[in-house]
């Protein structure tokens, strides 16, 4: 994990960069191929979320649970 500051309305603020080089990505099963995916990978008790056509892209973090009720919500929609 490294650390990066950034000036942000003239104070500094502190971000977390994570390194994500070791990430093991994966797809749903349900993924038709086509590239229209997105990726998740377990990183540091968070799950990692990027668009398979943008690896090197932006990547979002969601805590663990947010991620499960977002499954779960998913799953209730059948």
């Amino acid at each position: 994990m490294i650390k990066a500051r950034f000036c942000a309305n003239e104070g500094y603020t502190t971000m977390t960069v994570l390194d994500l080089t070791r990430a093991e990505w994966h797809t749903s099963t349900r993924s038709s191929g086509n590239g229209n995916c997105v990726e998740v990978a377990g990183v540091d008790g968070r799950v990692a979320v990027r668009d398979s056509k943008d690896r090197p892209g932006p990547v979002l973090l969601f805590p663990r649970t947010s991620w499960r009720h977002f499954v779960a919500g998913i799953d209730a929609l059948g």
